[in-house]
Protein backbone atom coordinates (compact mmCIF):
# COMPACT_ATOMS: atom_id res chain seq x y z
CA UNK A 1 0.00 0.00 0.00
CA UNK A 2 1.43 3.36 -0.99
CA UNK A 3 1.11 6.59 0.96
CA UNK A 4 -1.46 7.86 -1.54
CA UNK A 5 -3.72 4.88 -0.74
CA UNK A 6 -3.86 5.55 3.02
CA UNK A 7 -7.09 7.00 4.37
CA UNK A 8 -6.75 10.75 5.03
CA UNK A 9 -7.58 10.42 8.74
CA UNK A 10 -4.99 7.67 9.16
CA UNK A 11 -2.38 9.76 7.32
CA UNK A 12 -3.20 12.75 9.53
CA UNK A 13 -2.71 10.63 12.66
CA UNK A 14 0.58 9.24 11.30
CA UNK A 15 1.76 12.77 10.61
CA UNK A 16 0.77 13.92 14.11
CA UNK A 17 2.58 11.01 15.76
CA UNK A 18 5.67 11.45 13.59
CA UNK A 19 5.80 15.16 14.41
CA UNK A 20 5.73 14.23 18.09
CA UNK A 21 8.57 11.74 17.53
CA UNK A 22 10.59 14.41 15.69
CA UNK A 23 10.13 16.81 18.62
CA UNK A 24 11.23 14.15 21.10
CA UNK A 25 14.29 13.37 18.95
CA UNK A 26 15.21 17.06 18.98
CA UNK A 27 14.88 17.16 22.77
CA UNK A 28 17.08 14.05 23.10
CA UNK A 29 19.77 15.66 20.94
CA UNK A 30 19.69 18.86 22.98
CA UNK A 31 19.87 16.90 26.25
CA UNK A 32 22.85 14.94 24.94
CA UNK A 33 24.54 18.20 23.98
CA UNK A 34 24.03 19.50 27.53
CA UNK A 35 25.35 16.23 28.95
CA UNK A 36 28.47 16.49 26.82
CA UNK A 37 29.02 20.08 27.96
CA UNK A 38 29.03 18.85 31.56
CA UNK A 39 31.24 15.84 30.84
CA UNK A 40 33.65 18.13 28.95
CA UNK A 41 34.08 20.09 32.19
CA UNK A 42 34.60 16.84 34.10
CA UNK A 43 37.24 15.84 31.55
CA UNK A 44 39.10 19.12 31.99
CA UNK A 45 38.98 18.81 35.78
CA UNK A 46 40.27 15.23 35.61
CA UNK A 47 43.05 16.22 33.21
CA UNK A 48 44.08 19.21 35.32
CA UNK A 49 44.38 16.95 38.38
CA UNK A 50 45.84 13.97 36.51
CA UNK A 51 42.86 11.75 37.32
CA UNK A 52 42.13 8.79 35.05
CA UNK A 53 39.56 9.36 32.26
CA UNK A 54 37.54 6.31 33.31
CA UNK A 55 35.78 5.61 36.60
CA UNK A 56 34.50 2.00 36.62
CA UNK A 57 32.80 2.37 40.02
CA UNK A 58 30.77 5.32 38.74
CA UNK A 59 29.90 3.41 35.58
CA UNK A 60 28.51 0.55 37.66
CA UNK A 61 26.42 2.95 39.76
CA UNK A 62 25.16 4.82 36.71
CA UNK A 63 24.16 1.66 34.88
CA UNK A 64 22.26 0.34 37.91
CA UNK A 65 20.53 3.72 38.34
CA UNK A 66 19.64 3.97 34.65
CA UNK A 67 18.32 0.41 34.55
CA UNK A 68 16.00 1.26 37.48
CA UNK A 69 14.83 4.45 35.78
CA UNK A 70 14.22 2.56 32.55
CA UNK A 71 12.21 -0.12 34.29
CA UNK A 72 10.03 2.44 36.08
CA UNK A 73 9.46 4.18 32.72
CA UNK A 74 8.51 0.89 31.01
CA UNK A 75 11.64 0.99 28.85
CA UNK A 76 13.76 -2.11 28.32
CA UNK A 77 16.57 -1.87 30.91
CA UNK A 78 18.97 -3.73 28.58
CA UNK A 79 18.37 -1.11 25.88
CA UNK A 80 18.96 1.70 28.38
CA UNK A 81 22.20 0.05 29.47
CA UNK A 82 23.42 -0.28 25.88
CA UNK A 83 22.64 3.38 25.24
CA UNK A 84 24.45 4.51 28.39
CA UNK A 85 27.47 2.34 27.55
CA UNK A 86 27.67 3.97 24.13
CA UNK A 87 27.45 7.47 25.62
CA UNK A 88 30.00 6.70 28.33
CA UNK A 89 32.44 5.27 25.79
CA UNK A 90 32.25 8.55 23.88
CA UNK A 91 32.77 10.51 27.09
CA UNK A 92 35.87 8.49 27.93
CA UNK A 93 37.22 9.02 24.41
CA UNK A 94 36.75 12.77 24.90
CA UNK A 95 38.37 12.66 28.36
CA UNK A 96 41.37 10.79 26.94
CA UNK A 97 41.73 13.42 24.22
CA UNK A 98 41.50 16.25 26.76
CA UNK A 99 44.10 14.54 28.96
CA UNK A 100 46.45 14.12 25.98
CA UNK A 101 45.99 17.74 24.95
CA UNK A 102 46.55 18.95 28.51
CA UNK A 103 49.67 16.82 28.86
CA UNK A 104 51.01 18.05 25.52
CA UNK A 105 50.11 21.69 26.16
CA UNK A 106 47.64 21.83 23.28
CA UNK A 107 44.22 23.39 22.99
CA UNK A 108 41.24 21.38 21.77
CA UNK A 109 42.04 22.56 18.24
CA UNK A 110 45.47 20.92 18.37
CA UNK A 111 47.30 24.25 18.72
CA UNK A 112 49.96 24.94 21.30
CA UNK A 113 48.38 26.43 24.37
CA UNK A 114 48.97 27.07 28.04
CA UNK A 115 48.52 23.45 29.09
CA UNK A 116 44.76 23.61 29.57
CA UNK A 117 42.17 22.44 27.12
CA UNK A 118 40.11 25.10 25.36
CA UNK A 119 36.45 25.83 25.93
CA UNK A 120 34.85 23.65 23.25
CA UNK A 121 31.15 23.60 22.46
CA UNK A 122 28.37 21.10 22.55
CA UNK A 123 27.75 19.14 19.40
CA UNK A 124 24.68 19.32 17.24
CA UNK A 125 23.43 15.81 17.75
CA UNK A 126 23.97 12.17 18.40
CA UNK A 127 25.76 11.71 15.07
CA UNK A 128 28.41 14.23 16.06
CA UNK A 129 30.42 14.57 19.21
CA UNK A 130 30.40 17.79 21.21
CA UNK A 131 33.09 19.31 18.99
CA UNK A 132 31.11 18.72 15.81
CA UNK A 133 33.26 15.77 14.71
CA UNK A 134 31.63 12.63 13.42
CA UNK A 135 31.12 10.31 16.36
CA UNK A 136 32.79 6.96 16.14
CA UNK A 137 30.80 3.87 16.97
CA UNK A 138 32.32 3.41 20.40
CA UNK A 139 32.52 -0.20 21.42
CA UNK A 140 33.70 -2.27 24.33
CA UNK A 141 33.13 -1.69 27.99
CA UNK A 142 33.00 1.87 29.13
CA UNK A 143 33.67 3.53 32.42
CA UNK A 144 31.67 6.39 33.84
CA UNK A 145 32.33 10.09 33.68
Amino acid sequence: MSTSEIDASVQAELNRLRESIDNIDAAVVHMLAERFKATQQVGRLKADHKLPPADPARETRQIARLRQLAQSANLDPAFAEKLLNFIIAEVIRHHERIADETENGETENGEAGNGAAGNGAAGNGAAEDHDGHQATGATGTAAGA
